[in-house]
């Protein structure tokens, strides 16, 4: 009887599980399905990303950008954090989000507390006009009249971009009257309430952002002191991806990238788009949405190369600027009391920053919008991937990466023919030229600069021509990828040092193989 009984409460103990854990797993079973015998199955997954409202942040979040994602098979979520920076950093900490953009003073400010929880792989855009200093024009119509002011009553709101506006004129002018204590310090919750003050004549200076900077200036007796339009890499907005993640998932990370740097290359050249969509988003008028663009600079991909993470081809020279600004930056904070040193981590910035998924992107090339390649292969391994036309403005649009090295390829006097041994020269460099294939490539004839200019045109055009056609015949390469110009005698080498006028003039009839792309 006994044996019974516990097989009776085993058997009901056992059905109350079941019934419990169908309770639970039944909405994941459900939703299991609905992906199942949808194009919600399509999806590999989802990356987040915390911002706020922020201009500079729209292409980010755009309707652009997640349909582009989307199709890529990877759901954009954006969350909105209305700039908790603090809350931002520790989310990243703890995985809850992907990456986060921040500016460059934000996370140095927020950072430390969670062990600097992301690196910088790109920036954003930097504030031009985005953020003011406004004052009433009979306290002060410049910056040098608030000298020796005692009484002054400034409202910022703590925290944000436009505070550490206020912070660089304080150091960067030596004007601690701008740092007022007591009564004289107003914080306040957002731009719109500092203006509320000073238009209420209970703040003699505000430091807002758009669009209440164009509203301070256009009323009667404001002035603008001091715009980041007139600042150079002081407000600069970045995107941070986690420690985590940049480790275990590159490749989305380069995919996000890309795809934001076409999204943003697709609204520069519609700007009309562009405009639609914020005011879609924000509910603007066309004035006010016009206004705001007029703050922001967004940082393509070419100017994040060579501008601020120092990535250049072989050969060229490129800026550093994400490393100038993160000192100059920690200098200001230490100056404005923040910090009693500098908290970037061994003094030593690189350790914030990760310049390797644009330097992949850079060495694979930004390929266009449309491009595909033939036979199934991959553009990246293929040197016959398929471009879209371009007309002479678009070609006119490409920013050069640089010359591959030929050897001299010699063509018999007045001939536009390859013989055998040009062809092997031209063979040699498309073993260089199999490196980098989503550049497009210039072919560029010369010839000496003796003789009829214009038949040293003719003549060098068609060898480029010859060049181009070989190309084409044996390696498959698109022709819509080539351009020749027949540049004549135009462009002659430099003489060497010591080099006699025979030689030298032997060396300028060449072909040049330059490889271009499109400035995302």
């Amino acid at each position: 009887m006994g044996r019974k009984l516990i097989g009776v409460v085993l058997l009901l103990v056992l059905g109350i599980a079941g019934i419990v854990g169908a309770y639970f797993l039944l909405p994941y079973f459900k939703d299991w399905q609905v992906k199942g015998t949808s194009d919600a199955g399509k999806v590999k997954g989802q990356v987040t990303i915390a911002l706020d409202n922020w201009i500079g942040y729209f292409p980010l979040r755009s309707p652009e950008m997640k349909t582009a994602m989307r199709r890529a098979g990877w759901q954009l979520v954006i969350e909105d954090d209305k700039a908790d920076y603090r809350s931002r950093m520790e989310r990243l900490k703890k995985g809850e989000i992907d990456l986060a953009a921040a500016t460059v003073d934000s996370y140095l400010l927020s950072g430390p507390a969670f062990e600097f929880p992301g690196t910088m792989i790109m920036v954003i855009d930097e504030s031009k006009g985005g953020d003011s200093m406004v004052a009433k024009a009979d306290v002060a119509r410049n910056l040098s009249a608030l000298r020796g002011r005692s009484d002054l009553r400034v409202a910022f709101t703590p925290g944000s971009p436009s505070h550490h506006l206020l912070k660089a004129a304080v150091d960067h002018f030596n004007l601690p009257e701008l740092n007022p204590v007591g009564p004289g310090r107003i914080e306040t919750n957002g731009s719109s309430e500092a203006l509320q003050k000073l238009l209420t004549g209970k703040a003699d200076l505000a430091v807002l952002w758009e669009p209440d900077v164009t509203r301070a200036l256009a009323q009667p007796g404001v002035v603008k002191l001091l715009g980041t339009e007139d600042t150079r890499r002081l407000i600069v907005d970045v995107l941070l991806v986690s420690r985590k993640v940049s480790k275990e998932q590159p490749e989305l990370i380069k995919l996000l990238m890309k795809t934001y740097f076409r999204t943003l290359k697709n609204y520069r050249d519609n700007p009309d788009l562009l405009k639609k969509h914020i005011r879609e988003d924000t509910s603007l008028d066309d004035t006010a949405v016009t206004s705001m663009l007029k703050g922001v600079s967004w940082v393509s991909f070419g100017q994040n190369c060579e501008q601020w993470f120092d990535v250049a081809a072989p050969g060229t020279t490129a800026e550093q600027g994400l490393v100038d600004t993160v000192y100059s930056t920690a200098s200001i904070l230490v100056a404005a009391g923040d910090f009693s040193k500098s908290p970037v981590p061994g003094e030593d910035p690189y350790r914030l920053i990760n310049s390797s998924f644009l330097e992949d992107l850079f060495a694979g090339g930004l390929a266009s919008v449309g491009e595909t390649a033939t036979s199934g292969v991959g553009a990246a391994e293929s040197l016959e991937a398929r471009f879209s036309a371009l007309d002479e403005a678009g070609w006119a649009g490409l920013k050069e990466v640089g010359a591959l090295k030929v050897d001299p390829i010699i063509f018999q006097s007045s001939a536009t023919e390859l013989d055998l041994l040009a062809k092997q020269v031209v063979d040699k460099t498309v073993d260089r030229l199999k490196h980098y294939p989503n550049f497009r490539v210039v072919i560029k004839g010369h010839t000496g600069t003796r003789g009829d200019p214009a038949e040293n045109q003719r003549l060098s055009q068609e060898r480029a021509e010859a060049v181009a056609k070989y190309l084409e015949i044996t390696y498959n390469v698109d022709p819509n990828r080539m351009r020749t110009l027949g540049l004549g005698g135009t462009q002659p080498l430099p003489a060497q040092p010591g080099e006699s006028k025979r030689s030298h003039e032997y060396r300028l009839p060449r072909v040049e193989l330059v490889l271009v792309r499109e400035d995302f």
